[in-house]
């Protein structure tokens, strides 16, 4: 079995410190950081994020398997930087003002970060003005807005404002996501996109940062 094969299937188990190690003598046998990084690691986070999707996992086996790619990105990190490896895209998230909820947020951050695409966390109760403001200094091209109840609705119509307001609606893709919202909200705030769980998030925004 392959080394990167190995990666991938102890990622897909959760065992972190062995990814760790495995990610290390990978390197050591003069595997390149990128490959190390595509075809073990984000191979081995698509496969949970595709079975978290279909139910098969639930969300402590992401969770675990998530801890376990960022083990081993640590490890690659400054060999990714030093080989001008760029990230697949950039999108700031957050939970929007008056909502503290964070699990579901966390959830669609590792299956970004499963993606390669680089994640700036703003944590919980973000006003509309810093998700654009992040945006702006960070050069995201994705603001991903979360909330979990109704009474904070909608604040992500005001994220929508906020960024038509400062110029750049054009620039940026938001997307909405949280128990509470649908389709039909999504459209009715002039959001981009709405997706029903993590997993889709995360497909969504990578081919938003690709186009």
């Amino acid at each position: 079995m392959s080394i990167l094969v190995e990666i991938s299937e102890n990622l897909q188990k959760g065992k972190a410190k062995i990814v760790k190690e495995l990610v290390q003598k990978a390197l050591d046998e003069g595997h390149s950081p990128e490959q190390i990084l595509n075809e073990g690691l984000l191979y081995g986070m698509g496969i949970v994020g595709e079975k978290f999707k279909n139910n098969e996992v639930y969300v402590p086996e992401v969770l675990v398997s998530a801890r376990a790619m960022n083990m081993g990105t640590q490890i690659l990190k400054p060999y990714l930087a030093e080989a001008g490896v760029q990230a697949a895209g950039k999108v700031c998230i957050g939970t929007v003002q008056g909502d503290l909820h964070d699990i579901g947020k966390n959830l669609v951050k590792m299956m970004l970060e499963g993606k390669g695409l680089e994640v700036i966390d703003l944590g919980t109760d973000v006003p509309a003005e810093t998700f654009v403001k992040t945006a702006i200094e960070q050069n995201c091209q994705v603001i991903c807005c979360s909330a979990l109840l109704t009474t904070t609705m909608n604040v992500r119509g005001d994220v929508v404002k906020a960024a038509e307001a400062a110029g750049i609606r054009d620039k940026v893709k938001i997307m909405v996501g949280g128990a509470p919202v649908n389709q039909e909200f999504c459209d009715l705030i002039g959001a981009d996109c709405y997706t029903v769980d993590a997993a889709s998030a995360a497909d969504a925004a990578v081919a938003f940062c690709k186009a």
